[in-house]
């Protein structure tokens, strides 16, 4: 894999460090509404890109969409402005900051399963992949955190693709999965210095295929190649207001 074009793209973005307030606000605002509506349309919210730019900008409710759908996209920029908060304080990863990101996502949703590992088992639909039994749920948690730590020698994006995809196989909680997978690769990216990405609800079926690929036979070579591709995209939109 390579990664030297990102890697030069990086290191152009870092040298116009630090950006404008305007910048830096142009950034942001777009990140969050498109992350946000696609990590919650991939899970079937059903709220367009601009109902969730509504409802975040003007806390304005649509009319004939479920309330559920409104504190998904309520809920998820909570989460995301919890996990900028672990970057700015260069945290490092814990069962617990996991258990913190999977509550804000579920909070006053599933109120009785939010932060809370499953106690049941589960299903991926349509993955060929099976999750572990419940009980080994907090084991397999413990043993993930255990193997991030030393992962700290790889390039960062595959440190961030073996964080999603190895939270996701494991699939800890009944509910919330995903957006707290995409939300964990994200803090692993931001933290390192890269752009965050957007997986587009569009590329759903890509994104599926690639992570039980990685599940079943161990090879993540299409998922971080997605990622990469991702990665390349956020940063071009960097490199197009610094000009």
């Amino acid at each position: 894999m390579d990664f030297n074009i990102i890697d030069e793209k990086k290191d152009i973005i870092d040298s116009h460090r630090p950006f404008s307030q305007n910048m830096t606000r142009q950034l942001r605002d777009k990140l969050i509404i498109e992350w946000t509506y696609n990590s919650n349309a991939i899970e079937g919210n059903t709220l367009t890109l601009s109902e969730t730019k509504v409802v975040l900008e003007n806390g304005i409710t649509i009319k004939g969409k479920p309330l559920k759908d409104h504190l998904e996209i309520i809920n998820h920029k909570e989460a995301i402005e919890y996990i900028e908060d672990l970057v700015s304080k260069n945290v490092k990863l814990s069962e617990y900051d996991i258990k913190s990101v999977h509550y804000l996502i579920l909070k006053e949703i599933d109120s009785t399963n939010a932060g809370k590992y499953r106690h049941e088992n589960v299903f991926i639909s349509g993955a060929k992949h099976v999750p572990p039994i419940y009980m080994n749920v907090p084991y397999e948690m413990q043993k993930m955190i255990e193997k991030y730590q030393s992962w700290k020698d790889l390039h960062p994006v595959v440190r961030a693709c073996f964080l999603h995809g190895e939270f996701v196989k494991i699939h800890p909680f009944i509910d919330g999965n995903g957006r707290t997978a995409r939300l964990l690769l994200n803090f692993e990216l931001i933290q390192s210095g890269y752009p965050p990405v957007v997986i587009k609800t569009e590329n759903r079926a890509d994104y599926y295929d690639a992570l039980d690929k990685a599940h079943t036979t161990n090879d993540y070579t299409d998922f971080i190649r997605m990622i990469v591709d991702l990665v390349n995209e956020s940063e071009d939109s960097y490199l197009y207001l610094i000009g």
